[in-house]
């Protein structure tokens, strides 16, 4: 008939395969597209460089012999050997070497350690923690980015400061005897140097997390104690502690784990007949090749961290802060002066050492000899001038490996927030959250162990070294790129296919580039904490490939303090140069 379209009508169905939130959307159906691909070698990345590697500690630790897993898969002779260790694998040979008595004492020591830590550290920050949130007293901004610095020096560096400060030699231990005092303050190569080291250069991961839950603790409850009577520090202990104690608690937690596991000050302080249980294994892989020994010790670390951090999710798990009210959540911050400026006293009491660590190590660099005197005999800027000559090395290598494992992350961060939250990848979700309870010191003993042999034999590369600061730096690009991800809806991915973009160009041209302010503080914390880091750098680095951070440890091992000081020195200063470049960018972008 004339006059009627007797066509089939593909707009209809187009339409319907365009339409948001219709059954279509056809190019979100493809399983093995572009994006399908990268998915795979996500997986793939992780199991080679952290599965694998991990598994490897595991057999290791109950037949007492290396294992090759990735050769077992393409060469039948190793794959034979493994099969063959494996049968005789059992929990005998674990318990055997678990309960060595160096290793028990090693254990034993370090949960002391780490306790004392926790609670010191608790104890001394929560006065601060409330100063901030909940009064108003006196030069708080200053005294806020002052309770800030530790957390940009590495504890490695603050153990450094302390032997400047009270080591036998040091300037507080001269002013010390001439005001009488016989010998030093206290013995610096101690427990007790260890956890002041702790206590002062980490308390700020305690101190932020107790500062938001007292901000978010609901201040009438507080006010209404006062007018019903309470005074002095009642209302604080009865009304306010209480809805703030989950946040306390699960920051005490937070800080044991990381003081368990922390590297730095116990390779600096701890004197040949203190066990650590991080210091011996890096003694049994760098000085006996103890595999067996090794591998068990860092699996027991691993527990350890991973059970207390589990401790902290359940201390978190259904607990909230907040309290029934009809008013805005407005904090009426105590202006009470005698309260106000008595908590101004003591944080700043508290910032003082910290502040004259940094400040002895800068000192420190630019003396030719300092010793038992408050000052130095004299001066020099030959340390600097050694570390921009030859040693500049060191510094462009710490670059270089930053940018490598930045742009690792990057790239894997990327898409792999992609998949959690889009295609809601819960076993994706899981895997990257593993390195942040493995201790730096097990996932390098875990990838010196897994690539010292063919197929893939890595070891002692600087591409291998770059992979495990991406591995375990990774998990802070991912949490910091989660919010951005929440916040882009799904109708801009879906408009740029129902212009005929394919998944994998919807992503990288629509979504990446809205996931910009995340990725750049993902990236700043990512490069700051890379050039940082000491365990990974201090077993894996190449003699090639040094960066900073390894010719410090190298330096405070061989005494050469002055040397250590101007590296510290500089390391502390490109560490704040990018965190301020972070705050400004994120800022800006922020307000657009």
């Amino acid at each position: 008939m004339s006059g009627v379209d007797t066509r089939p009508a593909p707009a209809a169905a187009d339409s319907e395969q365009r339409r948001p939130g219709g059954r279509a959307t056809g190019w979100l159906r493809a399983k093995l597209d572009t994006l399908g691909i990268v998915r795979l070698l996500v997986w793939a990345f992780f199991a080679v460089f952290l599965l694998v590697p991990l598994v490897s500690l595991v057999v290791v630790s109950l037949t007492g012999q290396p294992a090759n897993l990735l050769g077992a898969l393409i060469d039948g002779q190793i794959r034979a050997t493994n099969l063959d260790r494996l049968g005789d694998a059992s929990f005998a040979t674990f318990i055997d070497t678990v309960t060595r008595p160096a290793y028990v004492s090693a254990l034993r020591n370090s949960l002391v350690l780490a306790t004392w830590v926790a609670v010191i550290t608790t104890l001394l920050a929560m006065p601060i923690a409330y100063g901030i949130a909940r009064t108003a007293m006196p030069f708080k901004r200053v005294l806020m980015v002052l309770c800030t610095v530790p957390i940009v020096i590495p504890t490695m560096v603050g153990a450094g400061g302390l032997i400047i400060m009270f080591g036998r030699s040091g300037w507080a231990t001269a002013l010390y005897q001439r005001l009488g005092g016989d010998g030093t303050i206290f013995n610096v190569n101690s427990m007790t140097g260890i956890v002041l080291a702790m206590v002062f250069f980490l308390f700020p991961f305690v101190l932020w997390p107790m500062v938001a839950a007292f901000r978010v603790a609901d201040v009438s409850v507080e006010n209404a104690a006062t007018n019903l009577g309470a005074r002095g520090l009642t209302p604080f202990f009865t009304a306010t502690l209480p809805l703030a104690l989950p946040g306390v608690i699960s920051a005490a937690l937070l800080i044991f784990a990381i003081a368990f596991s922390d590297f730095g000050a116990a390779i600096v302080l701890a004197p040949p007949d203190l066990n650590l249980i991080v210091v011996q294994a890096y003694r049994e892989i760098a000085g006996f090749f103890n595999w067996a020994g090794a591998s068990v010790l860092v699996i027991v670390m691993t527990a350890v961290v991973a059970a207390f951090f589990g401790l902290q999710r359940l201390v978190l798990r259904g607990k909230g802060y907040g309290t029934l009210t009809g008013r805005g959540a407005v904090v009426e911050l105590n202006r009470s002066k005698g309260l106000c400026r008595g908590l101004a006293i003591y944080t700043s009491l508290v910032v003082l050492l910290p502040t004259l660590v940094l400040a002895s190590v800068f000192v420190m660099s630019f003396a030719r000899r300092w010793s038992s005197s408050l000052v130095p005999q004299q001066w020099t800027l030959a340390h600097y001038e050694r570390v921009f000559g030859r040693g500049f090395d060191n510094v462009i290598n710490s670059l270089v490996l930053g940018a490598g494992a930045l742009l690792v992350c990057l790239v894997a961060g990327t898409f792999i927030t992609y998949f959690v939250h889009r295609n809601k990848s819960t076993g994706l979700d899981f895997l990257t959250t593993i390195p942040l309870i493995v201790p730096g010191i097990a996932l390098g003993i875990a990838l010196i162990q897994s690539f010292n042999a063919a197929p893939l034999m890595l070891t002692g590369s600087a591409f291998l070294l770059v992979v495990g600061y991406a591995i375990r730096r990774l998990p802070y690009m991912l949490r910091s790129t989660a919010g951005s991800m929440q916040a882009i809806g799904n109708e801009v991915e879906e408009a740029a296919g129902s212009l005929g973009a394919s998944r994998f160009v919807a992503v990288s041209t629509v979504i990446f580039p809205l996931l910009a302010p995340g990725l750049l503080a993902g990236s700043i914390l990512v490069f700051v904490t890379v050039i940082k880091e000491t365990s990974l750098t201090v077993l894996m680095a190449p003699a090639a490939w040094q960066p900073m951070s390894y010719r410090i440890f190298e330096a405070l091992h061989r005494g050469e303090i002055f040397t250590a000081s101007a590296l510290s020195v500089l390391l502390v200063v490109i560490v704040v140069v990018l965190q301020q470049i972070a705050y400004k960018f994120s800022g800006g972008m922020g307000n657009r």
